[in-house]
């Protein structure tokens, strides 16, 4: 979540560092800094809040030199402050680092450096490394990265700036992205490809455990024996254009603009051309490897924990293998009942999610088999679990996750279909037209974005509420929560999602006279049932929208409003339904005149437990 650049070469790094943080606002932050060498001392500039205020700060006194590191920081020891900003320094001001993550063992570290008289400034874990290194350093830069990498526990993406060494920045990670980008005569480091996109498309992934000497005209790759790596590099084959706003008002709303042509591409050679099956040449299963699973596990957080509940659903479906679900913050700590008979499945956008990669961590020791959807190539997780699929969203920026969301229901409705396929535990013709339909869903989620204004119209009404409540059953019940997610991450409104059956065990409590219920109502299996409950909450004098599908005509009957979403599979319809869901919390969002693609106390990619 926090953002990490570093330059050297011959131009002005404190320039190329402003500009990189700048790409890298949207991970979220609460406070940011540089440090460059001046040819003689390192000079440390921090500033609380936007990196607006950094600048406006640096205005005029802009520090000269070549060599430099930047950082935009999400608190987690210590408040949002000056003095608690990176970079961080030594007390001697040889050293400064930046620091993504958390240092497990900061505290008989920092314990250890205040016995031996060093002086600490701020109340954080990433002090204590600038002052390690002070302590460890004996003439030898790199020997002292890795003695203190040694000593340090936890999860860390880290970039070192010596004073004594003013040709050269070291960089390490443990469980948190870093990437190098190599230029002509310059190279760059950052925690995120978009912070160097506009400077180069040849890069260096690093992976856990790997240290990086980078100077202008040459980067060496070591382990942390310091044994010598040759790195292959990686060609990022998206551009800069890719991150910006493209016209709309904000991310969020470009990206939700963008799901269809994210859908398409994830479904891109996936399915085969006579519609017979679904192709995933990553996995390669066969009946033998499912037939030796018994359990499935769908591990996530936010969002991906929400897509995994429409997994589990696909799964046990069409491939009639037992799912569990889980919030990967709890997995770990539960003792799970995994073996290797165990399939784990773990869903994150950003492939860094820290939770998420432990939980993986955890399956693995335990011997079950792992597979990782993921936006990101590259990324921690996919590289950590066994298998790989990824889904194809391309980058997304706004913190609140919508066509990262669509794309991973397809990737699981595709794995559903997959396995479906191998254990002839789906009638071939009800395979063939899943996949029929499932084509069609990006032009019907196109279809859906078309008229807007009614969706306007109710954020208009409603936004000023303080409560909102979702309802649904089955698929609709999942889809509702991650409806009620979007409306209070963008929007702070106190939103909750209900399984609608529930309602008479506690939740019609809290119904009230002109209270907004979001009513879902795509679900045939169950659709007189979550009529019944739509008139329970109409009872008691609640504002009903209602999500149905287009040919639905019993639901306006008792709905004050009605959204209508293409005619589809009742499989399938989740990713129509969300649509309006998502654009609802936008909306809402205008409404009260809320920071839509930074939402308070939130980020994008989140890399601390």
């Amino acid at each position: 979540m926090c953002g990490i650049v570093g330059y050297v070469g011959d131009g002005k790094a404190a320039e190329f560092l402003l500009a990189g943080l700048s790409r890298l606002e949207y991970r979220g932050y609460d406070s940011s800094g540089i440090a460059v060498h001046d040819g003689k001392n390192i000079c440390v500039e921090k500033s609380v809040g936007r990196l607006a205020e950094l600048k406006a700060k640096l205005d005029g006194r802009m520090p000269a030199g070549s060599l430099g590191i930047g950082h935009t920081r999400w608190a987690t020891h210590g408040r949002p402050s000056d003095v608690n900003a990176h970079p961080h320094t030594d007390c001697t001001g040889d050293f400064a680092v930046v620091h993504n993550g958390i240092i497990e063992n900061f505290l008989p570290l920092k314990e250890a450096l205040l016995e031996k008289g060093h002086v600490f400034k701020s109340e954080t874990d990433t002090e204590v490394l600038a002052h390690l290194l002070e302590e460890v350093y004996e003439g030898d830069f790199e020997a002292a990265v890795r003695e203190v990498l040694h000593r340090v526990e936890g999860s860390y993406a880290l970039v070192f700036l010596s004073r004594r060494d003013p040709d050269r920045l070291i960089c390490s990670k443990q469980d948190n992205p870093l990437v190098i980008g190599l230029g002509q005569g310059e190279n760059f480091i950052a925690s995120d490809i978009p912070a160097i996109i506009d400077r180069t498309r040849r890069t260096y992934i690093l992976a856990d455990g790997e240290i990086a000497v980078v100077k202008k005209d040459a980067v060496t790759m070591m382990n942390r024996t310091g044994e010598r790596i040759d790195k292959r590099v990686f060609e990022v084959n998206w551009n800069a254009e890719a991150a910006e706003k493209g016209g709309y008002e904000h991310f969020m709303l470009k990206e939700i603009h963008e799901q269809p042509k994210a859908v398409r591409a994830t479904l891109s050679s996936r399915l085969a051309k006579d519609d017979s099956a679904v192709v995933l040449d990553e996995l390669k299963w066969d009946t033998s490897f499912l037939n030796n699973i018994h359990h499935i596990f769908i591990v996530a957080c936010g969002t991906a924990y929400h897509a995994g509940l429409v997994g589990k659903y696909y799964i046990e479906k069409m491939a009639r293998i037992p799912v569990e679900c889980d919030i990967a913050s709890e997995f770990r700590y539960r003792s799970p009942i995994v073996d290797e008979h165990t399939l784990t499945i773990v869903i994150s956008q950003s492939g860094e999610t820290i939770d998420t990669l432990a939980a993986l961590k955890e399956a693995k020791r335990l011997g079950a088999k792992t597979l990782a959807v993921t936006n990101v190539v590259g990324s921690s997780i996919a590289r950590e679990a066994d298998q790989v699929v990824y889904t194809w969203a391309g980058p997304e920026i706004a913190v609140a996750s919508t066509k990262a969301y669509t794309t991973q229901l397809i990737v699981m409705l595709l794995l559903g279909l997959y396995m479906a396929g191998i254990k002839k535990s789906l009638p071939a013709a009800r395979i063939e037209a899943l996949i029929r339909a499932v084509r069609r869903i990006p032009e019907e989620i196109s279809a859906t974005l078309e008229d807007v204004d009614p969706i306007k119209t109710f954020a208009r009404q409603y936004g000023f509420n303080e409560d909102v409540f979702f309802i649904g059953r089955s698929l609709d019940y999942d889809v509702a929560l991650e409806g009620s997610l979007k409306l209070k991450e963008i929007s702070y409104i106190h939103a909750e999602a209900y399984a609608a059956g529930e309602l008479k065990h506690g939740t019609l409590a809290l119904i009230v006279d002109g209270v907004p219920v979001i009513a879902l109502a795509t679900q045939k299996s169950v659709y007189e049932k979550t009529l019944s409950n739509i008139k329970e909450v109409k009872a008691r004098d609640a504002v009903v929208i209602g999500i149905a599908a287009a040919n639905d005509t019993e639901l306006e009957k008792y709905a004050d409003h009605v959204i209508k979403v293409p005619e589809t599979d009742e499989m399938l319809i989740p990713l129509l339904a969300v649509v309006p869901l998502q654009l609802l919390a936008y909306y809402a969002a205008l409404t009260r005149g809320c920071d839509v693609d930074k939402p308070r106390n939130l980020a994008k990619s989140v890399t601390v437990e």
